[in-house]
């Protein structure tokens, strides 16, 4: 069976750009894969500024009650938290010494969140799609679902198996490739609606989280950017904020867009924002009903975690343990 691999940061609240544009297809997954899913909290201290160590715990257990709430399933998947497991940073080490200064020195994710940070910026940042490289190929995974801005990572993934397959003389890591679910929806800021909606750059009006009460979510499309103009119709280069609000509604009624527009073209934005509100409001009630049951018992997720973090370590810890033979360590004795 195809085996995917897919990690999300618990940096800030999941927001509805998450949802539709990664997290229903990692629910659809789990019927055609072998699905291993984790929370990357060692990502998420690769920025100094951006780290809040007091509130991470509870962000990364946020995190996971989450996606359990979505319709991730922790017997059908490997739901685990990445710093469980030693064998990421381990093999990130051997990895380091397998990829190049000048690739990882090219990476478009680097060079914009490095600019103008000068002496700042962290080696964790430079070193992070190694990190990602570690999480995808000890696991075997031979697909990895990701946005147009990550395909890079999972190039410079491949190619550092590759490498270290040539190398080495041992076929140890699986090659991924990374897909684009044709489902996935881009969902932009709502209040700049040429940018991606995004936990690190969008404004709080920008946003919509996944676990914000039906009148902040209503307050928030009712908000939302359009154009000067009244008609609606789908064209993302002369009105992003209205072809937003369509992929929006499309995805959470499972229309298409060109009916929408039928149905409501001529009727004006703020019936419109008002229909795109209602639709998230009943899309993300039963997820919300689902976290607050599952937030009840943080024990519960905390013991589902483990059970996940047992199942990636059988898998993780053969792969490094051959990966090692193959570099040449001397194995510790028993």
């Amino acid at each position: 069976m195809t085996r995917v691999f897919s990690g999300i940061q618990p940096s800030g609240d999941l927001h509805l750009g998450n949802y539709l544009g990664a997290l229903v297809n990692w629910v659809g997954m789990q019927d055609r894969a072998d699905c291993v899913y984790c929370v990357v909290d060692l990502h998420a201290i690769t920025s100094p500024a951006e780290h809040d160590h007091a509130t991470l715990p509870q962000r990364t257990l946020d995190a996971a009650t989450v996606l359990l709430a979505v319709g991730v399933d922790p017997e059908r998947s490997i739901l685990f938290v990445q710093s469980h497991l030693h064998e990421h940073a381990e093999c990130t080490w051997l990895f380091n010494c397998v990829a190049g200064f000048g690739e990882l020195r090219k990476m478009p994710q680097f060079k914009e969140k490095s600019e103008g940070k000068g002496e700042s910026v962290s080696v964790g940042l430079f070193d992070y799609p190694v990190l990602q490289a570690a999480d995808i190929l000890l696991y075997h995974a031979d697909e990895v679902p990701v946005g147009e801005d990550q395909r890079h990572h999972i190039e410079l993934a491949r190619d550092i198996g590759q490498r270290f397959n040539h190398r080495f003389g041992d076929e140890v890591f699986t090659l991924p490739k990374a897909i684009h679910p044709p489902a996935a929806a881009r969902v932009m800021d709502l209040q700049e609606p040429t940018n991606k909606m995004s936990k690190s750059t969008s404004s709080d009006k920008g946003i919509v989280n996944l676990l914000d009460d039906p009148k902040r979510i209503e307050k928030k499309f009712k908000s939302a950017v359009t154009d000067s103009a009244t008609d609606i119709r789908y064209d993302r280069t002369e009105k992003p904020g209205v072809s937003n609000l369509l992929e929006i509604l499309s995805a959470a009624t499972d229309r298409d867009i060109p009916d929408l527009v039928t149905e409501y073209d001529g009727q004006g934005y703020g019936t419109f924002k008002g229909a795109v509100a209602e639709a998230v409001i009943e899309m993300v009630r039963p997820i919300q009903e689902r976290h607050a049951e599952l937030a009840s018992d943080p024990g519960e997720i905390e013991r589902l975690l483990k059970q996940g973090a047992d199942r990636a370590r059988e898998v993780a810890v053969p792969t490094l343990a051959r990966a090692k033979a193959a570099i040449g360590l001397l194995p510790p004795s028993r």
